[in-house]
């Protein structure tokens, strides 16, 4: 029937465009990237809107919700305090919302259930979301047999996972407090954010001996300008406003992947934002039924 001939084309047609556009990215990715290949060299990213679309706390949480480990409610009030978070990140008050909404996800569950849990939801939520340019440039420093690390606010079993996943040499992330395997809601340090981020990349350069200037960082977020600044090779990825504009002045690389994605992104906000509209769809979805 010429309809569903149509359709086919249309549907193939479509495809053809899905594996060009992951050919394209990655060639742009490795296209005039030029990394240092000793020892002392390494590469730090952050997760959220640079390697993963959209926030990682949005697909974690819309996983335990499936499985009936958070209620409806704990979505909207972590979806209304992320938000809260991402517009007003230097206020105090929001910090703590935020960390406190992060460990309400965890509290008085097991290590092992959440790493269990966090695997799956990898499988289920994730592992379709990664884009194919930004893990085009952390295979390169992979292949140039650097030490790749992810950087990231989100709970460390869970960026220790993709990292895993990615063959990434680990993750920094949030530490939560756990005794006897299960998690008491309290952080070990802080939130991993901002200058935090900035000072355990700097920690953990001394402990493993690199050398910063020979080191590459990359993120999506102005949040991240400290991490950036520290390393002599930063690259902004799918960059925030404030970012682009910081990044064009001091003469840093620019990849962003998000307009030849942009029919499957439109429903996904970027950063923590992305929460809060799956709040919104869970509650509808529940409306219907």
């Amino acid at each position: 029937m010429p309809g569903l001939r149509l359709r086919r084309e249309r549907t193939g047609a479509a495809s053809e465009r899905a594996r060009a556009d992951v050919a394209a990215s990655t060639a742009e990715a490795i296209a005039g990237i030029e990394l240092p290949s000793d020892a002392r060299a390494a590469a730090f990213f952050d997760l959220d809107n640079t390697v993963l679309r959209g926030a990682s706390l949005f697909y974690l949480a819309r996983g335990m919700h499936q499985r009936g480990l958070l209620r409806t409610s704990d979505i909207l009030r972590f979806g209304r305090q992320q938000l809260q978070f991402a517009f007003g990140a230097e206020d105090p008050d929001h910090i703590v919302e935020a960390r406190a909404a992060a460990l309400s996800f965890i509290a008085g569950r097991s290590v092992e259930e959440l790493s269990r849990v966090g695997e799956e939801i990898f499988e289920e939520l994730m592992a379709d979301k990664i884009w194919p340019g930004t893990q085009a440039i952390a295979q390169l420093h992979v292949d140039q047999g650097q030490r790749v690390w992810l950087v990231t606010a989100a709970p460390v079993e869970v960026a220790t996972i993709i990292a895993r996943r990615l063959g990434l040499t680990g993750a920094l992330g949030t530490v939560a407090e756990h005794v006897d395997g299960t998690y008491t809601g309290r952080l070990v340090g802080d939130l991993l954010h901002g200058e935090d981020k900035a000072a355990a990349v700097r920690s953990l350069a001394e402990r493993e001996s690199l050398d910063l200037r020979r080191c590459s960082a990359y993120s999506d977020s102005a949040n991240d300008i400290p991490m950036l600044s520290l390393v002599g090779f930063p690259c902004a990825v799918n960059p925030d406003r404030k970012l682009r504009r910081h990044a064009r002045k001091r003469g840093w690389r620019i990849r962003d992947y998000r307009a030849r994605r942009r029919n499957t992104t439109l429903g996904i906000a970027a950063g923590t934002g992305a929460v809060a509209g799956a709040a919104v769809g869970i509650v509808a979805a529940r409306k219907r039924r």
